[in-house]
């Protein structure tokens, strides 16, 4: 596959890393650009030269979340059964297709990380974060709760509430103290950081590293993690037949920026702050 939303290289030996290559319109998640990202860390995890990926946003953010311009149903990366859900739990099993892969990623986050882009970094088995990161979900103010429900999982019951009922975000250093994120670093610190953090990862055989990263998930497995996420999917499909969800729809439709700025108006803050 030629890429074309994407970037990939080899910033350290037997790392490999996965660029998110859509700065102008803040690394949406479209299914052209997941398609290309699900190709390349298949491609890594074949390889066996390469111990460890990293996911990573070009430009000013990692990723502002799903492409709200696209149709989301159309060529879909891998295939999902179709039907009421079908969205919610197309984007659960790429967070478990990740989960799944026996090499370690790392996300690699500044910048806004936002609705989609907060699925795909708790997707990743590691996540490291700049310190003035802003990491949230808002669309829970107007449309759903997320389409993956990892907020309980990653964050406990008190944080996990709170982010759900204001729609509020986090900055890097909220992030780690609440266990989203592993460490925050200045953000011009935080490249290199990642790179030499990837690096210890690669010292590890990829035979060994594999059974590292499963027995971590199997106790999360044991738990109910799986049971739990796929379960939330109804709850997202449920809450998009509420009225005030078909009324933002309707408003989306009309005008991206319009929409997201009315539903953000009263909170003061993502594209409304004032600079």
């Amino acid at each position: 596959m030629s890429y074309q939303k994407i970037i990939v290289d080899e910033p350290r030996p037997q790392v490999r890393r996965i660029t998110l290559n859509r700065p102008d319109k803040r690394n949406p998640l479209s299914n052209e650009l997941r398609s290309e990202m699900f190709d390349a860390l298949e491609k890594g995890d074949q390889d066996p030269a390469i111990r460890v990926m990293i996911l990573r946003g070009a430009g000013e953010c990692f990723s502002a979340g799903y492409d709200l311009k696209s149709n989301v149903a159309a060529e879909q990366p891998f295939y999902s059964a179709g039907g009421l859900g079908n969205w919610p739990r197309h984007v659960v099993d790429g967070f478990f297709k990740i989960w799944d892969l026996a090499k370690p990623v790392i996300a690699q986050v500044h910048g806004y990380c936002l609705a989609g882009g907060t699925e795909l970094a708790t997707a990743c088995d590691l996540v490291y974060v700049a310190e003035d990161a802003k990491i949230g979900y808002p669309v829970v103010r107007s449309i759903s709760p997320p389409d993956n429900q990892f907020y309980p999982w990653i964050v406990g019951l008190r944080r996990s509430m709170e982010l759900m009922l204001t729609g509020d975000h986090m900055s890097g250093l909220e992030a780690v103290e609440c266990g989203f994120a592993n460490r925050a670093f200045p953000p011009a610190d935080l490249e290199e950081n990642v790179l030499n953090i990837a690096e210890r990862v690669a010292k590890v055989p990829t035979d060994i590293q594999q059974i590292n990263k499963r027995a971590v998930h199997r106790q999360m497995d044991a738990m109910g993690i799986r049971a739990g996420i796929r379960a939330g999917t109804e709850m997202q499909t449920l809450a998009t037949f509420t009225a005030s969800t078909q009324a933002h729809l309707q408003e989306l439709r009309k005008g991206l920026t319009a929409a997201l700025s009315k539903r953000d108006q009263d909170f003061g803050d993502y594209r409304t702050t004032k600079k």
